[in-house]
């Protein structure tokens, strides 16, 4: 499933985790410091003020594409990964999937329809009552037995084993 990323999205993922390191907090940290020591060789100048002013401004107009990349691209496999519960799942509604291409009025709708559900769960009077671990242990065993069953199952055991 990987495939060979362009130049730009290579270079994305790099500055992401460079620029997020303690080692460039403390570069940061550094050129604050000796801006800060030079100001006075400098008179404090127009000059000298303008110098950390633009790199500044630079810096925060590039960090807020990087970091918006990287937010996208974070919310994109976090949604993934909640439709393939949703899909995966027996008890699910399969309409949850992509939900956030819902309007902003349909979305309050849902959440006051499970801040209701909220509150019924709460009279419950046995936390673990339907979310124990054997129910867990039972929902899971239940799952590997239809799963094993489906011709999809078996199928994609075949073509695992053919790849290897």
């Amino acid at each position: 499933m990987t495939q060979k990323k362009n130049l730009f999205e290579r270079f994305a993922n790099w500055a992401t985790i460079a620029t997020g390191s303690s080692a460039a907090f403390i570069v940061a940290i550094s050129v604050i410091v000796i801006w800060g020591v030079t100001g006075p060789v400098f008179h404090y100048s127009d000059t000298w003020q303008l110098i950390i002013n633009t790199g500044t401004t630079v810096v925060t107009f590039l960090m807020v594409f990087l970091i918006q990349k990287s937010q996208n691209k974070d919310s994109k496999a976090i949604h993934l990964k909640l439709n393939e519960l949703i899909a995966s799942h027996a008890g699910t509604s399969n309409r949850m999937v992509n939900i956030e291409d819902l309007t902003e009025v349909e979305l309050d709708h849902l959440h006051r329809f499970y801040v209701q559900l909220s509150k019924l769960a709460e009279k419950e009077d046995d936390l673990t009552c339907t979310h124990s671990i054997d129910a867990a242990e039972e929902n899971n065993n239940l799952k590997l037995t239809n799963f094993k069953l489906r011709h999809s199952y078996a199928n994609a055991r075949n073509k695992s084993k053919k790849s290897k």
